[in-house]
């Protein structure tokens, strides 16, 4: 998510007996853009997450195992990465994503392993959770505003699915017939899994976008880059 920078450095005398030699340098970086992987491991691990939400298959260690080492691990890296490209934006971004990801597989195995299941957080709490990254997410929206469209597209779709995986936990989640508005926690959980799968369409769409873009040397797939 960084854009590459260089930096000339003011000149500096020097030599043993006060020469008058001054010294030119120019840093320039030269490391990879860390957000095609940021955002196809957010994408990926969400569109597999999001196809299980949406009732197609049940949950298995498939998408766990996506959790913990490419959405979470692999966005980790990426935002490392990215404090290394001086990008606060995308640190903070794929560092709480990334451990994000590892929560979620942490809450969903750790009540499962005797005696930890008391620990287990109920419905309710679970819904609150979803809510507070819906708002963490709302907020780093605003932030894309100054980036570009693909990125606004990516938090904004995001914002709500995090909401609506709110509802499905309110209503009593997943597997629920009781209802919140009107409508199950089943359905609200079928509803976020394909505004989730549009999510995880909307990353890889703006991951591809910037790794075609720098290996063609031209717009491939338009990112919609901001313009003051």
């Amino acid at each position: 998510m960084a854009d590459d920078y260089a930096e000339t450095t003011a000149p500096v005398e020097f030599g043993p007996m006060g020469g008058r030699d001054k010294v030119h340098m120019t840093l320039r970086d030269t490391t990879a853009n860390p957000g095609v992987l940021g955002l196809m491991a957010f994408g990926m691990t969400t569109l597999l997450l999001n196809i299980h939400n949406a009732g197609i298959y049940e949950l298995n260690v498939m998408i766990l195992s996506m959790g913990v080492f490419y959405g979470g691990l692999a966005q980790v890296i990426a935002g490392i990465m990215e404090w290394k490209k001086n990008s606060t934006f995308g640190m903070t971004a794929f560092l709480s994503y990334g451990f994000f990801w590892m929560t979620v597989v942490f809450l969903i195995l750790v009540p499962k392993l005797s005696p930890w299941g008391i620990f287990a957080p109920s419905e309710t709490a679970m819904g609150y959770y979803f809510l507070a990254w819906g708002m963490f997410t709302g907020l780093m929206f605003i932030g894309t505003l100054r980036i570009n469209r693909s990125l606004q597209t990516v938090f904004l779709t995001l914002t709500v699915l995090f909401v609506l995986l709110a509802f499905r936990d309110w209503a009593g989640g997943a597997a629920s017939a009781e209802t919140l508005f009107g409508i199950s926690g089943k359905t609200w959980g079928h509803i976020a899994g394909w505004e989730g799968i549009f999510v995880a369409f909307s990353a890889i769409y703006g991951s591809m976008g910037n790794l075609w873009n720098e290996l063609y040397g031209r717009v491939v797939l338009p990112l919609g880059p901001y313009h003051k």
